[in-house]
């Protein structure tokens, strides 16, 4: 399939390119698009042939959720079959942004976009792009993470054209996402709301409006109750090994880990924050690349995909990766280098 990269503007996007968007949608075809978490790969949410398409182009499990988008509450109205208090006041508080609620779903929705659960997970972007593709077509959006299925998801259009070049019609380019890490996933389909994927949107903020919010903990066995649950994600070709701690005993580990990498005459890449850089510089890795500051987790968040698609590009066959603190955007951030990691993750 020939694939097309259409360069538009992210805050006046050009009518004329979201009607070809919304064309290719309208016919049952995908298009990668930017939303201000990560680029994600849309299609009819209410055509489930057309929604069966993104699985396939992702090499994505069948029984993983797919998030909706919408472009208003009436919209909405039509999937949900029951809001709840906490559903309406994120909605009022958070919406459009980078939260997505898990509710009850009406008929509806097809059950491919479900995985055959009875509740679906629904979002309204805020980037104007997203929002005037939406709008265009009329429908909802089901739209997952536009790379292949475990990889570093794409926070830029260059990302997606190297993972869906050929599989896909179309991508609407504009440039970098803002936030970096995928939406915050909390159900509010009944009971205390509960997070099921921390991201663009923290726990503390949720608490100022909700009152008490859990955090669950997933198993590898659980069914996914919604997506990047169960599966590992966001991860290099390389090995990756995560250490997180006191500064000191991270910068120490990680030269050590950089020395062993390179006695194995393998290519060692390093994450690190800007406080560690000047100092994991003299162990001499093969590629440094600086996520921003400790102090600023939104800068590590923007910036920590675009680090680990580096990595790939550069072909590192080792990557040490310095964890930040957990609390806020920092819960995000380690939940996707956890998950890239697997079980490589060290804590000193």
């Amino acid at each position: 399939m020939l694939t097309k990269r259409s360069s538009i503007d992210r805050v006046r996007p050009e009518a004329e390119i979201l009607k070809e968007g919304a064309e290719w949608l309208k016919a049952g075809e995908l298009v990668a698009f930017p939303t201000e978490t990560v680029y994600g790969l849309g299609a009819n949410a209410l055509d489930a042939f057309a929604c069966a398409k993104i699985f396939e182009a992702k090499g994505r499990p069948q029984d993983n959720p797919l998030i909706v988008h919408v472009c208003n509450r009436s919209m909405a109205n039509r999937l949900v079959k029951d809001w709840t208090s906490a559903a309406d006041l994120c909605v009022q508080h958070f919406w459009p942004g980078p939260l997505t609620l898990i509710l009850p779903k009406t008929a509806l929705v097809p059950d491919i976009v479900t995985a055959g659960l009875e509740n679906v997970a629904i979002r309204m972007p805020s980037h104007p792009v997203a929002l005037g593709l939406i709008k265009e077509t009329g429908f909802p959006i089901a739209a997952p993470s536009a790379n292949l299925s475990g990889k570093p998801s794409p926070t830029r259009g260059s990302h997606v054209w190297r993972d869906m070049k050929g599989k896909i019609p179309l991508i609407l380019d504009a440039g970098a996402c803002e936030v970096g890490v995928e939406s915050t996933v909390l159900d509010v389909s009944g009971g205390v709301p509960t997070i099921l994927r921390p991201g663009g949107i923290t726990k503390e903020q949720l608490e100022e409006v909700l009152g008490e919010v859990r955090v669950d903990a997933p198993s590898e066995n659980q069914i996914p109750r919604a997506p990047g649950m169960k599966y590992r994600h966001y991860a290099p070709q390389g090995e990756l090994i995560l250490v997180s701690g006191l500064r000191e005993r991270v910068v120490q580990r990680m030269g050590q880990e950089i020395q062993k990498g390179h006695a194995r005459l393998k290519r060692v890449g390093v994450l690190c924050t800007f406080e560690s850089a000047s100092f994991l510089h003299n162990w001499t890795p093969d590629l440094l690349f600086v996520l921003g500051s400790k102090d600023r987790p939104q800068e590590v968040a923007s910036n920590l995909f675009e680090g680990l698609r580096l990595c790939d590009d550069r072909r590192m066959e080792l990557i040490l990766v310095e964890g930040i603190e957990e609390g806020g955007l920092g819960s995000a951030v380690m939940n996707r280098l956890e998950k890239a990691a697997g079980k490589r993750s060290q804590h000193i």
